[in-house]
């Protein structure tokens, strides 16, 4: 396995739909996507057995603290499950896409254990003002 890697430029079609690149849809073995925003400035697409890790935390963090059930409900209520068609699409409900700015080109990108969908402009400003603790990350990870 070696995750979900790279970023992909596509476009959405007038349904809404996008193409997963053939290296997700292979990693993900064809298998049902969890689609939400949990994040404001894009989508995250959770592959069923990552999604499954997710449903853990959020039951425990709901079980924890009383207050934590309007926090998983609002998750929960913004999440939908997507299956790629035999194109390898998937949908995108324009409620998704109005909440993270997409319309045209999109942009997907792998991050190790699930996608992201980006606008392309708002991708463009996260990659360029990277965090400044970045340096720091960078020689943790790579050493």
């Amino acid at each position: 396995m070696n995750g979900f890697l790279g970023r992909y430029d596509f476009q959405l079609d007038d349904k809404g739909r996008v193409s997963l690149p053939a290296a997700f849809r292979r990693e993900a073995d064809g298998g049902r996507f969890v689609l939400l925003q949990w994040e404001a400035s894009y989508l995250t697409l959770f592959p069923e057995s990552v999604w499954r890790g997710v449903l853990e935390r959020l039951l425990e963090f709901r079980r924890r603290d009383p207050e934590g059930w309007t926090y998983v409900r609002e998750i929960t209520t913004n999440a939908i499950e997507v299956t790629p068609d035999k194109q390898g699409r998937i949908l995108i409900p324009a409620w998704l896409q109005a909440a993270a700015s997409l319309k045209g080109k999109v942009i997907l990108t792998g991050m190790i254990d699930r996608i992201e969908v980006w606008d392309p402009e708002k991708f463009k400003s996260a990659i360029e003002e990277p965090p400044k603790e970045s340096d720091r990350f960078r020689h943790q990870i790579f050493g």
